[in-house]
């Protein structure tokens, strides 16, 4: 995993400098704190309730939300409700965070890799129909950057195979496919509102679930599977028959949420002006590769901008230099000590080609379009002087 140019510290945001990530805030956040904090609801509470009720006719057409104290919490809960067991065979994405791959492995499943699309850094199809077998019993698929993956054809191999399709949305909050929200296309779908997310609670997740009925069982199996609402209405020795977790959302998480989402929007037209900025100034050639969705029936919102180059670690170097934070941000999993033995003789010729050349690009809602222009103007004149 050692690569001398990946080893920079943070980035301090001042100046002039451009970080790689920044929290949204929303304006009202302070004052939604400070109410919170004056009433009985710290933890969870009737606001987490609430953002389940918004963030359902929002961003998941009126489908149940299952919030989470993180997205991690929401795949573990999606595996568990997939009713995966041990031994089990999952197609993963080697290319992730991982986040989506790591809760498997407290439930004792087998990985089974899947290697990446070199135009979208997303999950091979041709990949997954290969990794297919009697014994699969779910294909796991992230949409890297905010670039969905084909969803109709995922789940055209899903229905044909009897397979469990689980969507890690963390990175494509608020995304549709074919003018429905892209939870519609996924047995299981989480997100992510961990700190650098489109919107955040500090750390929070959802997950969104296709069948109604494993709402309650999410619910009670979020909080030590103990029947929350019978408690609370008085039935305070109801039993427990499921192993539960401390996985609940806090109001205190929740009223930062509803307060972002009033300025999804916003949120949204930004991001999408800085990649398109990048797209327009970015001058591709041999040298450089821009990582963009190909799929018009997607509508996209955009999390990471991601560029491929040979030069890749002469561009991070020079853009450092130039006060501007890139970096790789997620690896590939087959090479964690965690996964080895999952990939023994297994081979991802597409990932082997663009693990050394990819370097994600600054973009959040502090960072302006002048900004983005800077460092596209940066990394053309970084190429063009190189032979």
């Amino acid at each position: 995993m050692k690569n001398k140019f990946r080893d920079y510290p943070i980035l301090e945001a001042k100046g002039k400098s451009i970080p790689i990530f920044y929290p949204h805030i929303p304006k009202n956040a302070k004052k939604s704190v400070s109410k919170v904090l004056s009433t009985r609801w710290i933890g969870q509470g009737p606001l987490v309730d609430l953002f389940e009720k918004k963030f359902s006719n929002q961003f998941c057409d009126g489908m149940p939300v299952i919030a989470v104290g993180s997205g991690t919490d929401a795949l573990h809960l999606a595996y568990i409700l997939g009713n995966i067991k041990k031994n089990d065979e999952i197609i993963c994405p080697v290319f992730t965070c991982t986040a989506t791959n790591i809760p498997l492995l407290y439930i004792g499943a087998k990985i089974k890799f899947a290697d990446i699309d070199p135009k979208t850094l997303n999950i091979s199809i041709e990949s997954v129909e290969r990794l297919i077998t009697k014994k699969t019993k779910a294909i796991v698929f992230v949409n890297y950057g905010g670039i969905l993956n084909n969803l109709d054809k995922l789940n055209q191999i899903a229905k044909k195979n009897k397979i469990i399709l689980i969507q890690d949305a963390a990175q494509s909050l608020g995304a549709q496919y074919k003018n429905k929200s892209i939870t519609k296309y996924a047995d299981f779908t989480i997100y992510s509102f961990q700190a650098i997310k489109h919107i955040t609670s500090g750390d929070g997740g959802a997950l969104i679930v296709r069948n109604k009925f494993l709402e309650k069982k999410g619910k009670r199996i979020r909080w030590f599977g103990i029947d929350r609402p019978k408690k609370q209405g008085g039935t305070w020795e109801n039993d427990i028959r499921e192993v539960g977790y401390k996985y609940q959302l806090t109001d205190l998480g929740a009223c930062l949420l509803l307060d972002s989402m009033k300025e999804y929007k916003k949120i949204k037209k930004h991001r999408n002006s800085i990649y398109k900025t990048y797209l327009k100034n970015i001058v591709q050639n041999n040298k450089i590769q821009c990582i963009q969705t190909l799929d018009k029936k997607a509508d996209e919102v955009m999390w990471l901008f991601t560029i491929v180059s040979p030069y890749k670690d002469i561009l991070q170097k020079k853009l450092r230099e130039k006060n501007i934070e890139t970096n790789q941000v997620h690896f590939r999993n087959d090479r964690y000590s965690i996964f080895k033995k999952f990939v023994k003789n297994k081979s991802f010729k597409n990932m082997d080609f663009i693990q050394n050349k990819y370097l994600v690009l600054p973009m959040h809602t502090k960072m302006s379009i002048i900004d983005a222009k800077r460092v596209s103007l940066e990394i053309n004149r970084i190429l063009k002087n190189i032979d």
